[in-house]
């Protein structure tokens, strides 16, 4: 059983993937507890792996079947399996903090730390921080590792507790080090979910 937070249809609105039609499969729970975590862990619903695929395909008709799918979260890697994959014959994103490992079966991965990270960084497709977490010479030290490897580097505007973003420091950083990109979060401008 996995415990699903919420299944939508959108747009994928960060990194290289962004502009895509996706299906968020956002999963419950996480080993971190981070201050700007846009995920409520509490409500959940069990659903089986076969309940998952029949969602999934359900909101996909529009796409005809080719919106990618990203497993989100909280942590999702607290809940994949490697022997269970889920959504075959898809094109399967996640989005995990890289504290634990992915299954095999994942086609991209994202990683956006929210503590320093000892990665085999030729398993990871991209990286995403939001500005401010990290202290800019780890930042510096990530990003030139995670480069060696072709892994694309996207910087973040951070939101303050009201939910207005200033994204000058993120947009100065990314000017000055050139093995990040900035990415805005265009769902949050466009209201989108």
């Amino acid at each position: 059983m996995y415990r699903v937070n919420e299944i939508f249809y959108s747009i994928q609105a960060e990194g290289r993937n962004a502009g895509k039609p996706a299906i968020f499969v956002r999963l419950a729970g996480c080993n971190l507890k981070c201050p700007f975590c846009d995920t409520d862990h509490e409500p959940y619903k069990e659903m089986t792996a076969y309940e998952l695929e029949d969602a999934v395909n359900e909101l996909d008709k529009d796409a005809k079947g080719q919106a990618i799918v990203v497993i989100t979260g909280g942590e999702p890697t607290l809940q994949l399996k490697e022997d269970e994959p889920l959504f075959q014959d898809r094109f399967i994103a996640i989005e995990t903090n890289g504290t634990l490992p992915v299954p095999s079966w994942i086609d991209w991965i994202t990683v956006s730390p929210k503590t320093k990270l000892d990665i085999d960084w030729r398993k990871v497709d991209e990286l995403k921080v939001v500005y401010g977490w990290f202290d800019d010479d780890y930042l510096i030290e990530i990003g030139s590792e995670a480069r060696w490897y072709g892994v694309k580097c996207y910087i973040q505007p951070m939101a303050d507790e009201n939910g207005k973003f200033d994204p000058i420091p993120a947009v100065e950083f990314a000017k000055k080090y050139p093995d990040w990109t900035l990415s805005v979060q265009f769902h949050k401008l466009l209201n989108l979910r």
